[in-house]
């Protein structure tokens, strides 16, 4: 009697078990299929399924990223020109202009070439828009045209290192690494820097700036409030150090012929065809 009542404790035990884990049967099943295959065919098998989901992530980041950025920024302080130029490009038209207040976007194609359309927009210079508008722009550079006032450049060489610095140091912008063109426009007046000496002095200025900031690293890897480091480490900082493109063009807006003449903006286009 005693063993009859353990036998049936014992059943009523396992079917307990088994109503409570209904899985267990096949877990074991697969467990023991699982032992009598070859490691190696399980571990290629492993490979193969870690190397698929990979190629998708990868190509899910790359096609996103090459279909987004389209768009081709011009960016710079007030008055440097870039609304006027924004009108050149766009119709080849000269247009009065005052400062912007918001975003100007329009279909861009170099005149003469059949190729790839490119979304240009035109930002405020006002210091307290420009950070806003970049911030909602900068994902989608292809390229970033970023205009001097060359006539008055002496005078705003520390705001426009300022900006530039800003620029150069976003986590977003140095990931994408678009072209940066810098339009030393204004070329008609005869006071205008050129092109060679602006770059220079941006190097210094930049590179004052970069020293000045260095206090507020808080990380190994460089970073300064969410900024990166500015070109490398222990050198004098040139725009040769940056994984990005840059070249220094010369360009007129308004035209050595004033307002009936033609924009002498050949160099920008030349450049802008090459995206």
């Amino acid at each position: 009697m005693e063993a009859d009542s353990t036998d049936r404790n014992m059943r009523e035990k396992a079917n307990v078990e088994m109503e409570e884990n209904p899985l267990d049967p096949y877990i074991e099943s697969l467990r023991l299929q699982l032992e009598d295959q070859d490691p190696v065919f399980l571990i290629g098998v492993v490979v193969a399924l870690a190397a698929v989901i990979i190629t998708c992530v990868f190509l899910k980041y790359f096609l996103t990223s090459k279909t987004v950025r389209s768009a081709v920024l011009l960016v710079g302080l007030c008055d440097s020109g870039k609304t006027l130029l924004f009108s050149r490009l766009v119709c080849g038209k000269f247009k009065r202009t005052q400062t912007s207040i918001t975003d100007s976007s329009a279909p861009y194609r170099v005149r003469g070439d059949k190729g790839t359309t490119w979304t240009l927009i035109d930002l405020p210079g006002h210091d307290s828009l420009r950070s806003q508008y970049l911030e909602k722009f900068k994902s989608t550079a292809r390229a970033i045209v970023f205009v001097v006032d060359s006539a008055i450049f002496q005078k705003e060489v520390r705001d426009v290192a300022e900006f530039l610095y800003i620029l150069l140091t976003d986590p977003v912008i140095c990931r994408n690494v678009p072209i940066l063109l810098v339009a030393c426009n204004k070329q008609d007046i005869t006071m205008a820097k050129s092109a060679k000496l602006i770059q220079q002095q941006l190097e210094k200025e930049l590179n004052t700036l970069r020293v000045t900031r260095s206090a507020a690293l808080s990380s190994q890897d460089g970073s300064v409030g969410g900024s990166l480091y500015l070109g490398k480490k222990g050198k004098d900082f040139d725009f040769s150090q940056l994984s990005m493109k840059v070249e220094f063009v010369e360009c007129s807006a308004r035209g050595s012929k004033g307002e009936e003449g033609a924009a002498e903006i050949e160099t920008l286009e030349k450049s802008l065809s090459k995206l």
